[in-house]
C-alpha cells in the first residue's frame, strides 16, 4: 500500500513533488477474495467487498473518520439491505481486513477511535448510516485492477511511474 498524505506523515505538496513514494508493507498478508480493495483515504476507511451471494456484485463500504458514520452500497449506488442502524457484514469485513492490512493501531488512529484490549474495531465505531457515493472508490478499485493486466515489460510504463523502482521502501 502507498502511504499517502491522509496518514499525516507527509504533506500533500511534498508527495506531488516526489517521483517515488514510501511503500508501507502490510501488517500481515491478507486474502483478497472477500475484500479485494481497502484504503485509508479521503477521511475514510473505505473499500470494495465482494457479495456473499452474487459473484457479479460488489459493495463499496466506508467508515468516516471522527464521526464513524458508515455507508454501504452496491457499485451502482443501491443501498445495502443489511444496514439496520448498525454496520452490515460488508462493513465488518472491511474493518477486519483493514486491521490485517494496516494494523489495529494505525486504523484506529486514522478513524480517531480508542480501541481497548479485548475490543474489536467495529464495536468501538458508534456512528450512524449515511449515504456516500461509491463512484470514486469503485473507480480507484477498477484502476488498480487494470494494473494487473499490464503485460510484463522491461521498458518504463508511463501510467505506473509512481511505483517504486525496487522492493525497498523509499
Amino acid at each position: 500500500m502507498i502511504d499517502g498524505a491522509d496518514d499525516g506523515d507527509v504533506d500533500g505538496d511534498a508527495l506531488e513533488r516526489r517521483s517515488a513514494v514510501r511503500v508501507v508493507p502490510p501488517a500481515r498478508p491478507r486474502k483478497l477474495a472477500k475484500v479485494p480493495f481497502v484504503e485509508l483515504a479521503d477521511g475514510r476507511l473505505q473499500g470494495v467487498v465482494s457479495s456473499g451471494s452474487d459473484l457479479r456484485r460488489v459493495y463499496v463500504s466506508s467508515f468516516t473518520a471522527g464521526t464513524h458514520d458508515f455507508s454501504c452500497s452496491t457499485n451502482n449506488n443501491r443501498p445495502c439491505g443489511g444496514l439496520y442502524g448498525r454496520p452490515c457484514k460488508h462493513l465488518v469485513a472491511l474493518a477486519n481486513e483493514a486491521v490485517v492490512q494496516y494494523g489495529l493501531e494505525r486504523v484506529a488512529r486514522y478513524l480517531r477511535v480508542e480501541v481497548g484490549e479485548g475490543d474489536t474495531l467495529v464495536s468501538r465505531l458508534q456512528g450512524q448510516a449515511e449515504q456516500a457515493t461509491a463512484a470514486a472508490v469503485f473507480s480507484r478499485f477498477l484502476r488498480h485492477l487494470a494494473y494487473l493486466e499490464v503485460p510484463d515489460a522491461v521498458a518504463p510504463v508511463p501510467e505506473m511511474h509512481w511505483f517504486p523502482a525496487s522492493g525497498a521502501a523509499v
